[in-house]
């Protein structure tokens, strides 16, 4: 790991394998953010608050509010079980969140998840979370988000019938490779574009709000009715437990701000206070936009709508819904763009730790942008593309998903055993990553017994990466062919993209 710049308290924590990590590293103290030609090249703190809020709502606001609200309906068996839900999911999400703050103003390094599991649990087990991070969680996740988008582009074209499947895909892979260049080019477009989505899409949100309260209180809708609320089939524990998954996924990456610590301004200060403004805004409007779908259309129409945004649209908007399918073009790109500007923040940091290939470690001297990272991406999320089936992605997904993110947030308990004199400005209450870990435990564990298929799959490839660990990550002594082939790879990277590696 990268030497601390400048003097600090660092807690020095053990691992069975490789060097002792410190707390505090090369993301500390960072220079400010006007450059000149004596700068180093470096990651520069360009993310105010308002910044970090739109990264916040931008990751979680996407594909989630427009799939998964049928799927949470029909798992939960009831309106009023629904709205419970989404509630608790987001309630769920600040805790875990509120934990990623106390990471996040005591440990100054970006890379999220990743950094704080390394300090925790040493460099084997966070190889194995870039592992399922690079194979399984971003490309996944992007890919989930190009398809949404696709989908609500092409649909208005095909009313009788489902895309053609090639479109979809051409369409998916086009604004992959768009904002994968747009992030390469400039920090400075990339934020723009996504302040700019984001208010977009809250503003479509709070119309599709608004149509709802208007039915609710101009249209005495009776769909709401305390006898249809709570009127359905039985809840069994599984299915509540496959609820929370599902509304869970609509509210994943409100750790997106700990990937890009080192670019945000005053961490101490910014960073939880994002936290709250974000996730509680969007906890707020996800309920809101359930209970104006369930004010407009009947639970059969919901849970059989595959786009249920465009029913809703074309059942209130008439001749100008083609509104909804516009605004939730622009809210997936958003989400993309973000996940995209984060999730390449976690191969750079992987690999300044040496678990993953230099090359990722290297900054476009132009730009100052992680290029080759946000190239890896890039080409890992259009993989994903072979298949158009968003369901299969979820379920395949999003147990990994959970798994880690339980991992990631018990390593505040863990880091306050090992490093109880790093100072930590802010700390919360013990009984929040507690309860947050056992929920975990309970909703993880539960869909296996009824869809075992994707938990074994995640499973399989998770253990794949122990070999992998030892034959690369953890190989000290590597053949000179070897070696000499990497090396010949960093140059010729090097050369394309005009990059070098990261400057303390």
């Amino acid at each position: 790991m990268d030497q601390s710049v400048g003097k600090r308290k660092t807690c020095s924590v053990s691992a069975p394998e490789g060097p002792e990590c410190d707390i505090g590293g090369s993301g500390a103290n960072q220079p400010p953010t006007t450059t000149s030609s004596n700068d180093p090249v470096r990651l520069k703190r360009r993310l105010g608050l308002m910044e970090g809020v739109a990264v916040i709502i931008g990751v979680i606001i996407g594909s989630g509010i427009f799939v998964t609200p049928s799927e949470v309906l029909r798992d939960s068996g009831s309106i009023g079980a629904s709205l419970l839900v989404w509630g608790l999911c987001g309630v769920l999400s600040l805790m875990g969140a509120l934990c990623m703050a106390e990471l996040g103003t005591s440990i100054p390094d970006s890379g999220g998840d990743y950094t704080y599991i390394k300090l925790a649990y040493g460099p084997c087990v966070s190889f194995l979370y870039l592992w399922v991070t690079v194979f399984i969680i971003l490309p996944a996740s992007n890919a989930l988000a190009a398809l949404t988008f696709a989908n609500y582009v092409i649909k208005p074209f095909f009313i009788e019938c489902d895309p053609p499947e090639e479109a979809v895909r051409l369409f998916a892979l086009a604004v992959i490779l768009l904002l994968v260049w747009i992030n390469c080019y400039s920090i400075r477009w990339s934020l723009r574009l996504q302040n700019s989505f984001t208010m977009a899409k809250i503003i479509a949100l709070v119309l599709v709000i608004g149509i709802g309260v208007y039915h609710i209180i101009w249209k005495k809708s009776d769909k709401l009715s305390p006898a249809e609320i709570w009127s359905g089939e039985q809840i069994t524990f599984v299915n509540l437990a496959k609820a929370f998954y599902s509304g869970l996924y609509s509210y994943a990456g409100w750790n997106a701000l700990n990937f890009v610590t080192e670019e945000i301004k005053d961490p101490i200060r910014n960073m939880p206070r994002a936290i709250i403004i974000s996730i509680t805004t969007i906890t707020i409007i996800y309920v809101l936009v359930n209970v104006s779908y369930f004010a407009v259309l009947s639970k059969s129409e919901i849970i059989g709508s595959s786009a249920i945004a465009v029913t809703f649209g074309d059942k209130t908007l008439g001749p100008i819904s083609f509104l909804i399918p516009l605004s939730v073009s622009l809210s997936t790109t958003s989400g993309l763009n973000a996940l995209i500007f984060s999730s390449s923040r976690i191969l750079f940091v992987g690999a300044r730790q040496g678990q993953l290939f230099s090359l990722l470690n290297m900054i476009s001297i132009k730009h100052l942008t992680p290029f080759p990272s946000l190239i890896v991406v890039g080409c890992m999320s259009c993989l994903y593309l072979v298949t158009t089936q968003m369901s299969a992605l979820i379920n395949y997904l999003i147990f990994i998903e959970a798994s880690f993110g339980a991992l990631g947030v018990s390593t505040v308990l863990v880091l306050r055993y090992k490093c109880p004199d790093v100072a930590r400005p802010l700390r919360v209450h013990t009984y929040i990553p507690v309860i947050y870990l056992l929920l975990s435990a309970l909703l993880i564990l539960t869909p296996v017994v009824k869809s075992p298929i994707e938990a074994l799959i995640g499973t399989g490839i998770l253990v794949i990466g122990i070999p992998a660990y030892y034959l690369t990550a953890n190989w000290t002594s590597k053949p000179p062919a070897y070696q000499k082939a990497i090396d010949k790879l960093n140059n010729m990277t090097q050369k394309l993209t005009l990059s070098v590696p990261q400057e303390d």
